[in-house]
């Protein structure tokens, strides 16, 4: 058990694991794990929607109260990433013609953003918006303000998904009885955590293969250019797998023994020709098995490459792919993807680049697969312990047993305290959803967008 007084706790809603995770952020930007925790969702989260409620609900109750038996204290709130085959990025454009040559004021930039905002999505809610770029001119411009100009254009990559994969999230963490710290979609963490900031501004593609479901984003100039999820993953090939004859607990064994992308049926001859899994009578041929794995895997892999291009970005990444996640460790699976998309630079990211502590026992840490759990952990602010002044006072079992009203007046005391907690509850609930509002309010779009871009100038090329 680990005793501390300040971490974080983060929480990732995966369709074969949820996961849970609470550490500390170090002043040289390294991450210290004090508890990791994780159970099965196969049987109630699928393509990374939450599908049975109240099997979601136990696990996540679960999770915390694990959590907080490592950790020696309570948790208060935690850090929700957001996923699912129906999150993509929708490019918007709101334009103003102006009467004559006008000095840009800010007021028009919070009507542009609030307008891009107001977007119609049918189905659909607005996730986040990555950071935006203005066209004044025939020059982009990431502060606008104090420009005179008689057109202007707000260019946005609103990340949208169905409105249902929130409610439904949000949903099971108040059933849960678990508050929420804050919600990001996991692409971003994901990205934030094991892209380098030379390969966002030069140009990259990052590719996460979940079990799933298979990730893509586009980075160019430090900015979210594209966003899709394809409906495949490493549980495609897996039960592909299962046609031949056995159960789908031995295909993933074999899959992660014995699986190769690519497989070299003339060099293969020099090892073994049949393989069967640790606890079963099952043999299958090598070569049979690799061609069934190989076939699923040369679909993700076009998938990949066919989405690249239409992003309209794969002559444009210099920093080429990047590919994290568990199905970056089947065999030669960087290779399938360079030769599907025909680009060079491959990268597999199997950890974040910055350092990770942990004890000895989490070694699954630095598999790939938790590369967005990590980047949740690292994009929390607030410590999630339970304060003091939240914690509820426990009075001694059978302390006012012998007393009538006594024992009235510390159960009309224990509602009274209970009715406050509710209250703070809602409270906080207001707040963070103040929070959220002002992380898509235009003045910190705009500050983020100063920040990492510095004025640059883009050409439109850059937008192609």
């Amino acid at each position: 058990m680990v005793s501390t007084t300040d971490y974080i706790v983060a929480i990732e809603l995966g369709s074969s694991k949820i996961t849970g995770i609470a550490g500390r952020k170090n002043s040289d930007g390294s991450i210290q794990v004090l508890a990791w925790i994780k159970e099965d969702s196969s049987s109630f989260i699928r393509k990374g929607v939450i599908f049975k409620l109240n099997k979601t609900v136990q696990s996540l109750t679960s999770i915390i109260n694990k959590l907080e038996s490592s950790l020696g204290s309570p948790i208060g709130k935690v850090y929700v990433g957001i996923s699912g085959q129906s999150l993509h990025t929708v490019k918007h454009t709101v334009a103003r013609d102006l009467k004559s040559e006008t000095i840009i004021s800010q007021e028009l930039i919070d009507t542009i953003c609030d307008e891009n905002l107001s977007m119609a999505t049918k189905g659909m809610d607005i996730l986040d918006v990555a950071p935006q770029e203005y066209k004044v001119g025939n020059t982009l411009q990431a502060e606008p303000v104090g420009i005179p100009a008689n057109h202007i254009e707000g260019r946005f990559m609103n990340i949208v998904a169905r409105t249902a994969l929130r409610k439904n999230l949000e949903r099971c963490f108040s059933l849960a009885k678990i508050e929420i710290a804050d919600i990001f979609p996991s692409p971003l963490v994901t990205a934030k955590a094991v892209l380098t900031e030379n390969e966002m501004r030069t140009g990259c593609a990052l590719v996460d293969l979940g079990a799933d479901t298979t990730t893509v984003s586009v980075y160019k100039n430090n900015i979210l250019r594209f966003l899709s999820v394809i409906p495949l993953g490493g549980n495609n090939i897996t039960r592909d797998i299962t046609s031949l004859h056995m159960e789908e607990r031995e295909a993933e064994q074999l899959k992660l023994t014995y699986g190769n992308a690519i497989f070299d049926h003339e060099a293969g001859t020099g090892g073994p020709e049949t393989v069967q899994s640790e606890d079963s009578q099952t043999v299958v041929e090598l070569h049979v098995l690799n061609d069934v794995i190989e076939a699923r895997a040369e679909e993700i892999a076009a998938n990949v490459s066919n989405q690249i291009d239409l992003s309209d970005y794969a002559d444009k990444l210099l920093s080429g792919i990047i590919i994290t996640g568990g199905g970056s460790n089947l065999k030669n699976m960087d290779e399938l993807i360079r030769r599907k998309s025909k680009t060079e630079k491959i990268r597999v990211a199997n950890a974040p680049h910055y350092s990770v502590e942990a004890p000895q026992q989490y070694t699954g840490l630095k598999d790939g697969t938790q590369n967005t759990l990590l980047g949740l952990l690292a994009s929390g602010t607030e410590s999630c312990r339970l304060s003091k002044a939240e914690e509820p006072n426990e009075v001694p079992k059978g302390l006012f047993d012998n007393d009538e009203e006594l024992r009235r007046q510390e159960e009309t005391a224990r509602e009274e305290k209970k009715k406050r907690a509710e209250e703070e509850k809602r409270k906080k609930e207001e707040d963070r959803k103040r929070r959220q509002e002002e992380k898509k309010s235009p003045g910190k779009w705009i500050k983020s967008a100063i920040d990492k871009l510095s004025n640059e100038i883009f050409s439109d090329e850059d937008l192609k």
